[in-house]
């Protein structure tokens, strides 16, 4: 099958009102479904309409993603408000022989270097850590860190401010 001037308008008009490629091999005659679409692809005309699954799906993923960004706000506000408190603990360096089970466990540094040390805070119960080592240590099941945006690097520089000053 070879496809005339004649079938090319009539495909092409067919097309821009919106016909379907089925409709439009129907309509033409002779030729098939797929040999419509194919020469639609080839003559590069535009796009068909989104389907309605296409479009739920694609709301579907918008409001995902504002979910997810409205959570990680919410986790870094719970990060700050646990960190900015009146009673917060200073560190107290502690060699591995010093460590008992009240003990934080966080390494701070390279166990190579001689100022290397564990963090000692009181940790919370049923943890090995404290606080703020406890944020760092356990994600939520199943979620990865992303890439640190601008407000995970803010809370970041916070914490490493607040543990220098400690």
């Amino acid at each position: 099958m070879s496809w005339t001037d004649e079938k090319v308008a009539k495909l092409k008009e067919l097309w821009g009102k919106g016909s379907t490629a089925s409709q439009i091999a129907e309509i033409i005659g002779g030729i098939s479904r797929n040999a419509v679409i194919g020469k639609a692809h080839r003559l590069n005309l535009s796009a068909k309409i989104k389907t309605r699954t296409t479009t739920s799906n694609q709301n579907f993923e918008v409001s995902l993603k504002e979910k997810n960004i409205k959570r990680n706000r919410g986790r870094n506000n719970k990060f700050k408000s646990l960190i900015i408190e009146k009673d917060f603990e200073p560190e107290n360096p502690k060699q591995l022989e010093e460590l008992d089970d009240s003990s934080c466990k966080w390494p701070i540094g390279h166990p190579n270097e001689k100022s290397f040390y564990f963090c000692g805070r009181s940790s919370l119960k049923d943890f090995s850590y404290c606080k703020l080592h406890l944020l760092y240590a356990y994600q939520p099941k199943g979620k990865k860190e992303e890439v640190a945006d601008k407000e995970k690097e803010e809370v970041h520089e916070f914490i490493e401010k607040k543990i220098q000053s400690a």
